[in-house]
């Protein structure tokens, strides 16, 4: 990515240059904010070969996608670079962003936008085909594993309904139930009826021949064949930095992991700080994070106006300032 000259005021400083951040930035170039989306490089896609379930961009390689929206931010005025943001600090009228091995700069405003880690249970194999024939989503990933055998591994609250939703896509579907407690009887009859197939046993590592998953070896020796390996992991939102503004992530309420809480429009509890994606809305594809960006972006934007225009009444009702006059009719 080339990289911007940096100012040293925004409006807006956007943390992170996913669809959600670069989506949000686009909104306040369009309005005629002056912005930068500051990008550390790591988006949780990367690995994946397409960009799924997004209206007119439908298999399009992420990292395509990034830079065209990079580029159409940089259409409107708004700046773009790669960096990594480590303290942000309250100012008076806004805050102080440190950028690491670059400056610190000033923000009215701070849309944050840095997305989740994905914690993946320690059995060998998981992370090197993670993205490829190790898969999370039915959604993100469904439609390219189809018909195929697929093994869901048990890993947290939502692997029973992920199993139902990947039977929705093969008829050879195994849950492995791992280390996870022992199948309630109305659950055991739910995977029982659709035909999915229970194993027992702690899974110890994934077979691998000529760089696709063959089967998935248990610590008793079993190797169960698959080809296909999908599991939960746990969500972790990237935002130790806001921990400076008392802005810490708390645990989901569905359990799968921790995020910022925010209201509808992306609205944390600390004023002047915005959070879209998947930092605050861990199951968020590609199309709902860079949505929840464009409403963040609109929300700024009026309420920067709003300040604005409260500064302007001040001035203009303040003793000697002008004040407009009024025609009755």
């Amino acid at each position: 990515m080339t990289n911007d000259a940096l100012q040293d005021r925004y409006d807006v400083v956007v943390v992170g240059g996913g669809a959600a951040g670069l989506n949000g930035a686009l909104m306040l170039a369009r309005s005629r904010r002056a912005v930068v989306v500051i990008d550390a490089g790591e988006p949780r896609n990367a690995s994946a070969a397409a960009v799924h379930g997004m209206l007119g961009h439908d298999g399009v390689p992420p990292a395509e996608l990034l830079a065209t929206g990079r580029a159409e931010v940089r259409r409107y005025g708004g700046h773009v670079l790669t960096g990594t943001v480590t303290a942000v600090t309250r100012e008076v009228d806004g805050f102080a962003v440190t950028v690491a091995g670059l400056r610190t700069v000033h923000a009215r405003r701070l849309l944050v936008t840095t997305g989740l880690v994905d914690d993946l249970p320690a059995i060998d194999g998981l992370r090197e085909r993670w993205g490829r024939d190790v898969v999370h989503c039915p959604y993100c990933h469904g439609w390219e594993v189809r018909d195929r055998p697929i093994g869901v591994l048990a890993t947290g609250p939502m692997s029973l309904h992920a199993a139902q939703l990947f039977r929705q896509l093969s008829d050879d579907v195994v849950y492995f139930r791992h280390l996870s407690p022992q199948l309630e009887d109305h659950q055991a009859e739910e995977l029982a009826a659709r035909g999915i197939r229970v194993v027992d046993g702690a899974v110890e590592s994934l077979e691998v021949t000529g760089d696709r998953i063959t089967g998935v070896r248990l610590a008793d020796g079993t190797v169960v064949p698959r080809e296909v390996v999908a599991v939960g992991t746990g969500m972790v939102a990237r935002a130790e930095f806001l921990d400076q503004l008392g802005l810490a992530p708390v645990p989901h309420p569905s359990g799968v992991g921790v995020h910022v809480p925010a209201d509808p429009t992306g609205r944390t509890e600390v004023p002047g700080v915005w959070v879209a994606g998947n930092v605050t809305d861990l199951s968020a594809q590609v199309g709902a994070s860079a949505a929840a960006g464009a409403m963040a972006g609109a929300v700024i934007n009026a309420d920067l106006v709003a300040e604005e225009t409260a500064a302007a009444v001040r001035a203009t009702t303040a003793p000697g300032g002008a004040v407009a006059a009024t025609v009755s009719l």
